[in-house]
């Protein structure tokens, strides 16, 4: 494992390079890797490491999912079982349901968690509020975490492109004494880039901050702000759309994704860098308090008490689908879906 210094803080950091994949496989070719969830993280992972020649099968509930683990090409009583089975056949244990459905399945899942087994999961949530999900895992078992910075289908886009998303990882309990051989060997199986060194609590705290802030959360509301204030001033849907998040997205988010924020700067023009340089100030002094609140409240507990609470509700999908059809119905979105079908690649 690599040292690199960002800005000052040492980091542990794992590539490929350093940690190929035939290392990987020699670390767990004893194991029966068993996926438990076909939902968003699990058919990336399972297909990449099956992909890689990891022995893998997949535990899912019948329904529309299972059909789609099929779909992938998982069999019926091969490779692909209900979640109880495969939790009997798994040596290594992959958790990859949602917060809301391992805190169900919980009790049907610790049955089979027995001596020397490996438990692992792709989120901290669980563990991290063990007072609140109830998941307490057996002290005579391994407890270990990948986390790829990104969605399911990117793990799966960025492995078909013979690339790799990001990854971080953490060791919770190591009754083995291989607990960090296993993690690594899983990490580079899945088809991470790279992989850097976290904790269970971490990784949670600063995951859910990420979603509710910059990734998901804030960007709405700041995409929202300005679209509104461009409406409210006489623009249209399509230039206010295309001034708020058509650019953003399509021309200036790849270059600072490419090289960074300076950079992008340099390539835009000099009142584009003048403006930028001026306001970034009174925009961070404006968020930062909102952040500072966000981060509280996430790592008292707060926010995950409100996932908790609300992903419960008998009802909550179809709350969720009301609120989710109110932001796709919303004016700025609906001018999204016209805008999108004028991108040129459309017209191919």
């Amino acid at each position: 494992m690599a040292k690199i210094n960002f800005g000052g803080v040492i980091e542990t950091v794992v590539t490929r390079e350093e940690y190929p994949l035939a290392k990987a496989k020699e670390v767990l070719k004893d194991e029966t890797i068993a996926v438990i969830g076909y939902g968003v993280q699990g058919p990336g992972q399972a297909q990449n490491l099956r992909d890689n020649g990891f022995k893998v099968i997949v535990g899912q509930r019948p329904g529309k999912t299972f059909d789609k683990a099929v779909a992938d090409g998982w069999t019926p009583g091969k490779d692909l079982f209900g979640i109880e089975e495969a939790c009997e056949k798994g040596t290594l244990i992959m958790c990859l349901l949602s917060d809301a459905a391992v805190m169900s399945v919980w009790p049907t899942m610790k049955k089979y968690l027995t001596a020397g087994k490996t438990l692992y999961f792709s989120h901290g949530f669980a563990i991290t509020w063990s007072d609140r999900t109830g998941c307490v895992p057996p002290k005579d078992i391994d407890v270990i975490m990948v986390t790829p910075k990104g969605s399911g289908t990117s793990v799966r886009r960025l492995f078909l492109e013979g690339r790799g998303i990001n990854s971080s990882f953490a060791v919770y309990q190591d009754y083995s004494g291989k607990a960090l051989e296993k993690t690594l060997a899983l990490g580079i199986g899945i088809g991470s880039g790279y992989l850097f060194e976290t904790t269970f609590q971490r990784e949670a705290v600063s995951d859910l901050t990420g979603e509710r802030g910059s990734l998901m959360g804030a960007i709405q509301g700041l995409l929202l702000a300005q679209y509104e204030v461009l409406r409210e001033n006489g623009h249209t849907p399509s230039e206010a759309f295309n001034e708020t998040v058509e650019e953003l997205t399509q021309s200036l988010g790849p270059l600072f994704g490419e090289k960074g924020m300076d950079w992008m700067y340099a390539n835009c023009s000099t009142t584009a860098q003048r403006g930028a340089l001026d306001w970034m100030g009174p925009f961070h002094d404006a968020i930062k308090p909102v952040v500072q609140k966000l981060y509280a409240s996430v790592k008292s507990g707060n926010e995950a008490q409100i996932s908790i609470d609300a992903n419960s509700k008998p009802d909550y999908r179809q709350g969720l689908e009301a609120e989710l059809k109110a932001l796709r119905e919303s004016e700025m979105w609906r001018a999204g879906a016209e805008v999108r079908k004028l991108r040129p690649e459309n017209d191919k």
